[in-house]
């Protein structure tokens, strides 16, 4: 199943206003992707903080869902956008390296260069949300459910 992802930069209170919009970027700043879903959201958690995988799960679970099916918002662990908010770009690309390594990425096909953008732009987007004293959030919504809307 494939996800429509937007990551964006906004204050814990927005978290129910985030999950009622149809399309968060054009509200808040952050970035669209595809492809993206829990699981590898929580592989780059446990990455970047050396956490097993299964405790990333579910310090990555969804925070609420507007309906059964979608979309869904979580918040990433506060752990998580500071890491990636101090990693200077060569961190950040060793980072990516071993994401696009990790079975969640590799099973969908992702090229190592793409996971490494996103790793940059997640990285960018935790970098303002740092200075901002702002939370980072993920709305996903399963390309069925975006189709129908």
């Amino acid at each position: 199943m494939g996800m429509l992802v937007n990551v964006v930069v906004a204050d814990v209170e927005d978290a129910g206003a985030i999950l009622e919009s149809s399309k968060p970027i054009e509200e808040w700043k952050g970035f669209e992707a595809r492809g993206l879903d829990q699981a590898k959201f929580a592989m780059l958690h446990a990455l970047l903080t050396g956490g097993l995988f299964d405790e990333a799960l579910d310090e990555c679970g969804p925070l609420h869902a507007a309906y059964e099916e979608g979309p869904w918002l979580m918040q990433l662990p506060g752990e998580t956008v500071q890491q990636l908010a101090r990693f200077e770009e060569e961190a950040l690309d060793q980072v990516g390296e071993e994401l696009a390594a990790t079975e969640a990425f590799e099973a969908d096909g992702w090229p190592v260069d793409e996971v490494m953008k996103l790793v940059i732009e997640l990285a960018d987007l935790a970098g303002v949300a740092r200075a901002q004293g702002r939370a980072m959030f993920v709305w996903m919504l399963p390309d069925e459910a975006a189709a129908s809307s």
